[in-house]
């Protein structure tokens, strides 16, 4: 196997407040931003994701100081995403302190912003985000949708994924909306045709409720594994997670 498979904890973000809902509605609090962050650090996280997600949808900037605080508190690589709309809105989110800002909306509604990124700031901190789900219309059956996956495409979640990755984009993030806070198990389908349609590291995203699922997710193609619920709530120990993995022959960070 290639390289080490990377933990990625993910605080939904509403209204200063870490959530998390299921196929992206029902909300529940669960908790502050940087109490999370930090007791993710500790458990042992190799990266950390924040989502605004209600940015887009509000029709505003990512809330800076929040990125402000967690950044302060993270000792590891911090990945922003939710109302980066152009380059002067991923600059002010990295200025804050993120190490990577993600792109998904706004990337697809006007792709030129993705190359602008990447040509600004270097691909390394760029991650373009891609909520799909379910159609079999399609020639992958897989549909983008966007504005916090409230709003269908029609276009192929496959074919805006090698896009991207022509982009130059290094990680790409597929959530599935059948999967998100489902605890029903990753959509492996989705992860394996980004990995092999492209040479992006993919993160499995929406779904994790078990340890096997993401013992599945990494053998589908993902290098990144991003799980909300099942951290914040602590029904999986990060430490837990990752000696399950190396037992099951997973090189682990």
């Amino acid at each position: 196997m290639g390289q080490p498979i990377s933990i990625m904890p993910c605080l939904d973000m509403q209204n200063g407040r870490v959530v998390k809902g299921v196929h992206f509605v029902d909300i529940r609090d669960a908790g502050d931003p940087v109490e999370c962050a930090l007791a993710h650090c500790r458990a042992g996280a190799d990266e950390l994701a924040l989502l605004d997600i209600t940015a887009t949808v509000e029709g505003r900037a990512t809330m800076l100081d929040v990125v402000r605080r967690v950044a302060d508190a993270t000792t590891v690589p911090f990945t922003v995403g939710g109302g980066i709309s152009d380059v002067a809105s991923a600059e002010a989110v990295l200025k804050a302190g993120a190490d990577k800002i993600s792109t998904s909306s706004a990337a697809f509604r006007r792709p030129a912003i993705v190359e602008e990124m990447v040509r600004e700031f270097g691909p390394e901190r760029v991650t373009v985000a891609i909520d799909v789900d379910q159609n079999p219309e399609l020639p992958s059956g897989y549909e983008v949708y966007i504005d916090g996956g409230r709003t269908a495409t029609g276009a192929d979640a496959i074919e805006w994924a090698k896009r991207v990755d022509g982009y130059g984009v290094p990680v790409i993030l597929p959530t599935s909306k059948a999967g998100d806070g489902a605890k029903t198990g990753y959509d492996l389908p989705v992860i394996h045709a980004i990995a092999e349609a492209t040479s992006a590291q993919v993160v499995a995203s929406g779904g994790a409720g078990e340890p096997h699922h993401f013992l599945e997710a990494v053998e589908a193609g993902a290098t990144i594994l991003l799980a909300a619920s099942v951290f914040h709530f602590h029904l999986i120990g990060i430490p837990e997670l990752k000696s399950f993995l190396r037992e099951n022959g997973v090189e682990v960070k």
